[in-house]
């Protein structure tokens, strides 16, 4: 992980992250926090793909909603397909999206 990431992920150590088992909460503070850079190498290290399937099984308030219109444009992304909740109720999670 790029040293210049640590702004973006304040609350972790930087050397520690696992770009797998971490990457729900690196797309996540790149979208909200990063700059170009940080996009670029977010799309050299994950596929176009695999950043919206992230983006669409997390609740749209993980993102800052200036966040949720750049990435409907840029990532076509209609702004209605992100999930509005998602809560664990006795182990299975419970999903649903907008209509």
């Amino acid at each position: 992980m790029p040293e210049n990431f640590k702004p973006l992920l304040w609350s972790y150590d930087i050397s520690k992250i696992d770009l797998e088992k971490d990457k729900n909460r690196i797309i996540v503070n790149v979208i909200n926090y990063g700059d170009l850079s940080h996009w670029r190498w977010l799309l050299k290290t994950y596929s176009i793909e695999e950043v919206k399937k992230t983006i669409l099984s997390l609740p749209s308030s993980e993102f800052r909603p200036q966040v949720l219109k750049l990435i409907s444009l840029l990532l076509d992304i209609p702004q209605n397909a992100y999930d509005t909740y998602r809560i664990t109720n006795r182990g299975r999670k419970i999903v649903s999206a907008t209509a």
